[in-house]
């Protein structure tokens, strides 16, 4: 597996393409995406949302068309891909694939799993490839996403992270790829989530 990374748009939003055996998804394709996953996708198969947000989805709709792949998203954020709840004038599409939680999926041979840490929104969840999580807005490298915009929840934000405190550690770690920032491993950040239990 490789993994490529472009931060996107003034929030500087990673967009990955995670490369298994010559095809590729596409994780977030934020403001101005376009141009680049094209130019580094041969085998394109699908877009993979980790939670609504304007910054996260703001080309599925373009790569959509142009590539003809689905959009996967978490159910319970879906609604922001054609609602437009920021006000953003975000090009309003729907999602093909409505993601439960603890939903796996196999899409020619790449095996990936949406896991439900919600706080940020009420989707936002990470996607884990064997033992690599594309975080999305749930852990930064020494912080967390932010719990105080609409439809944000402090409460779920404090059991999500109480949630993935509870991970072996001991045989094997996890790196983490976040929707900002630079990638970190879940041990590292171990010590940091605890604290943040105590400020949310």
């Amino acid at each position: 597996m490789t993994i490529k990374c472009m931060p996107m748009g003034i929030y500087q939003t990673n967009c990955y393409i995670v490369d298994v055996n010559g095809s590729q998804l596409i994780i977030d394709p934020g403001v101005d995406a376009v141009e680049w996953v094209i130019e580094n996708v041969t085998n394109p198969l699908a877009i993979l949302n980790t939670h609504g947000h304007f910054d996260h989805i703001w080309s599925n709709k373009e790569l959509k068309e142009k590539l003809n792949i689905p959009i996967y998203i978490p159910k319970d954020d879906a609604f922001m891909l054609h609602t437009d709840p920021f006000g953003h004038n975000v090009p309003v599409t729907n999602a093909d694939v409505l993601v439960t939680n603890n939903q796996k999926f196999d899409i020619n041979g790449i095996n990936f799993e949406y896991i439900l840490f919600a706080g940020h929104t009420p989707g936002c969840s990470i996607i884990k490839i064997e033992n690599t999580i594309f975080s999305g807005d749930f852990i930064f490298r020494g912080s967390i996403g932010r719990v105080d915009f609409p439809y944000s929840n402090p409460q779920d934000m404090k059991d999500s992270i109480k949630r993935i405190l509870s991970w072996d550690l001991q045989n094997k770690d996890y790196e983490i790829y976040p929707g900002h920032g630079n990638k970190t491993t879940l041990r590292n950040e171990y010590d940091s989530l605890k604290n943040w239990l105590h400020y949310i």
